[in-house]
């Protein structure tokens, strides 16, 4: 069966970008990352692809008058890569309804907190301020508003007495790292599938870990 053709969308270090190429660097993965883009030249998360022999790719945000003229160049790029799943791993651009709706049900993103909770930045130091006990990371597909699509998997962490932010982002991310590989397995092979709004797992396989929902297999 071919693997899904995938690119990934960065704007720093990229560090879900290595979860993901690693997870993609076992020919059974159902994902192919065949591209890797950054709005910011010189970003981190470029090394990381060019150390995988991924193409490496810079459109650069700043050299374009409009938001939907980057857009066009960035959707361009990814269209001569013959991309057929886009994931957004710390892209920090806001997309227009126009990309989206262009892209819709083949993009997914990563959010640091359990959505619809703490939706948009600071997430860490907002769960701390507001007392919760499990915060986490959430994957979803992207939709016209912010941190809304229908959500593919979550991970859950506990929030620990003494906490600060950097303690409590540096224990989700090892959450990230784990939960992005396996949702993207889901969305490549089709055991995750949108249904009315909602997602739906067609695995129907219990559970094995509270802490990561849908658990990773062994």
């Amino acid at each position: 069966m071919a693997r899904v053709r995938t690119g990934v969308l960065i704007s720093g270090r990229g560090s879900n970008l290595q979860a993901l190429l690693d997870a993609a660097a076992d020919p059974s993965f159902p994902a192919e990352i065949v591209c890797v883009i950054s709005n910011r030249p010189g970003a981190g998360g470029l090394a990381r692809a060019e150390a995988a022999g991924v193409p490496a790719l810079t459109v650069d945000h700043k050299a374009f008058d409009t938001r939907e003229a980057f857009e066009a160049a960035l959707d361009a790029a990814l269209e001569h890569q013959g991309v057929e799943l886009v994931c957004l791993a710390g892209f920090m651009r806001l997309l227009t309804p126009g990309f989206v709706s262009r892209w819709t049900g083949r993009m997914i993103n990563i959010h640091p907190s359990l959505l619809p909770a703490f939706k948009g930045v600071d997430t860490h130091q907002r769960a701390l301020d507001a007392g919760v006990k499990l915060t986490g990371a959430s994957v979803h597909f992207v939709s016209a508003e912010m941190d809304a699509g229908p959500i593919i998997g979550q991970g859950a962490v506990p929030v620990l007495p003494g906490d600060d932010a950097a303690a409590l982002a540096a224990r989700i991310l090892e959450v990230e790292h784990a939960l992005y590989p396996e949702c993207l397995r889901l969305v490549a092979s089709g055991e995750a599938r949108l249904t009315d709004g909602r997602v739906v797992l067609t695995r129907g396989a219990a559970p094995r870990s509270q802490l990561l929902n849908p658990p990773a297999r062994s």
